[in-house]
């Protein structure tokens, strides 16, 4: 099975896509499962990880629904809203539904850097472990230091770094350095997967795949194939790059692997951590 593991469908028109630009000629439209499934095809992608963008319970049903209307569909991130307790009754609802694997706060766009460690989230992450759903780590950076305290304190909660957490690739070459000492320390102080994704998007234009070897290869490396998935982060990778164009870097990036690592970064590490069928 090959997987993309993180992927997105939206309409604007819900009008709780409050991060989405109005205007952008990329972002700010219809994208739906019939437009995706030509890329998939192509790039021999037998499933998918449908994930929240959203900070809605609502925009988690309408997913839901999609999940039970599109084969490729076979999991879903949602959200909950962590600042009320008595959100444990949506996310007990909704862990009912046989699609949904996890949840993942929007962080990277909270101003407390340390929002995830306030003692009134301690329910949430409670929840997640009970009722055996995953933690999709989302943010820049900056919140490595405390994504690392987090993990350490629930370390029996399955957890993963959505897009090599954002490394500043365009914006803060230079950040490389404490970048890798962050994800290393994740990798290795906690059981963290980490999602080969993103990397385009934080890129300049005209990006070459020299430009994102480093962080594809510091990833592998301190993570290992086992706990690295492949996702296209479509349509935001749009912004840079089409779907099939980011497979074929992440091909290359990952051609110095044996078959069976290339294998797990492209489905089987995915489908380990997700539960696939």
């Amino acid at each position: 099975m090959r997987v993309d593991a993180h992927q997105h469908y939206w309409n604007p028109v819900r009008g709780d896509y409050g991060w989405m630009p109005a205007d952008d000629p990329v972002l700010s439209r219809d994208y739906g499962p019939a437009e995706l499934q030509p890329q998939l095809d192509a790039g021999r992608i037998d499933a998918t990880v449908l994930v929240q963008a959203a900070p809605t319970v609502a925009e988690t049903e309408h997913l839901l629904g999609i999940a039970d209307a599109t084969p490729h569909v076979k999991a879903v991130v949602g959200w909950v809203d962590f600042e009320q307790p008595a959100a444990l009754a949506d996310l007990r609802r909704l862990s009912g539904h046989a699609a949904l694997r996890g949840v993942r706060p929007m962080i990277q766009d909270i101003p407390d850097d340390a929002w995830m460690l306030r003692e009134d989230h301690v329910w949430a992450f409670r929840a997640l472990c009970d009722l055996g759903l995953r933690f999709d780590a989302l943010g820049f950076p900056r919140h490595l230091p405390h994504f690392l305290t987090l993990l350490r304190r629930w370390p029996d909660l399955p957890a993963v770094v959505d897009h090599c957490m954002k490394p500043q690739i365009a914006l803060d070459p230079g950040g490389f350095d404490a970048w890798a000492e962050g994800m290393a320390r994740i990798a290795g102080e906690t059981g963290a997967f980490c999602k080969l994704s993103g990397l385009v998007t934080e890129a300049a234009p005209g990006w070459t795949i020299d430009d994102l070897r480093p962080y594809a290869a510091h990833v592998l490396s301190v993570f290992g194939p086992e706990r690295v998935m492949w996702g296209s982060d479509w349509p935001v990778v749009r912004l840079r790059a089409e779907h099939g164009d980011w497979l074929a870097a992440a091909e290359a990036l990952t051609a110095g692997l044996s078959e069976p690592d290339r294998a797990r970064v492209f489905g089987g590490t995915a489908a380990a951590f997700y539960g696939l069928g």
